[in-house]
């Protein structure tokens, strides 16, 4: 019964050592979960062109937002063919379709010709804020291949309701010559064909030199004095909205 008695303690002893083992004075704390990201949000453009010219109309706007890896043009390269439709006979719309081919994030074509002295207005919506860079492009009609533009202009750095306004100057796509002949013009001016898949000029990109006319003894040229144009030729303004 003694030994009994002795061997009581030591086991509650021991019971207590192992208790302090297996906790050690310590608690276990769970990390709380991390909060979720952010939805992304969307984001929102609208793009205005005025066209400051006397007589040269313009084809409707073409204008698509790309991440800085879709290039409308490249000065001194050869235009795409979807620029040089573009440029000969005011339609944009393969023009677009291959930036959409080659990853565009948002695209979109303004709604019939734009007059001068008159404006007209797109928007274009990402999904998702980030990365934007703007090309737009529009045929001055009256012109064998002149188109006024910007290629790739950042936007990221508007805040909603800020605006940025440049003036556009004019290129040459450089796929048929200047010949301002009316067969080659598919402006009121001339009332010709537009688009000739066969390139008869330089074969690139470049400022354009200006048009000649019949008043300034081009005899043959279908365009007047009005149709002359100086660099800025129209005045883009962009939004943003959202």
């Amino acid at each position: 019964m003694k030994m009994r008695l002795m061997m009581l303690p030591l086991f509650a002893a021991a019971l207590l050592t192992g208790c302090d083992d297996d906790d050690n004075g310590t608690v276990t704390v769970e990390p709380s979960p991390a909060p979720p990201a952010p939805a992304a949000e969307p984001a929102s453009f609208d793009i205005t062109v005025v066209n400051l010219t006397s007589a040269q109309p313009m084809s409707p706007l073409a204008a698509y937002l790309h991440a800085g890896d879709v290039s409308g043009w490249t000065f001194g390269m050869p235009a795409s063919e979807g620029l040089e439709i573009l440029a000969e006979a005011g339609d944009g719309s393969q023009w677009l379709t291959m930036a959409d081919e080659a990853g565009a994030l948002a695209s979109g074509s303004g709604d019939g010709i734009l007059m001068p002295g008159a404006s007209q207005t797109l928007t274009l919506e990402l999904e998702a804020e980030g990365m934007a860079y703007l090309t737009l492009a529009t045929m001055l009609v009256n012109t064998n291949d002149a188109f006024a533009g910007i290629n790739g202009k950042d936007l990221m750095a508007l805040a909603v309701s800020e605006s940025m306004t440049m003036n556009l100057p004019v290129y040459d796509a450089g796929t048929e010559g200047n010949s301002e002949l009316a067969a080659t013009i598919p402006g009121p001016a001339g009332g010709g064909a537009g688009y000739d898949a066969m390139r008869d000029d330089v074969d690139y990109v470049a400022r354009h030199p200006g048009v000649v006319t019949a008043d300034d003894g081009y005899v043959d040229s279908a365009l007047a004095s009005i149709h002359r144009f100086d660099a800025p030729v129209a005045r883009l303004v962009v939004t943003r909205t959202r």
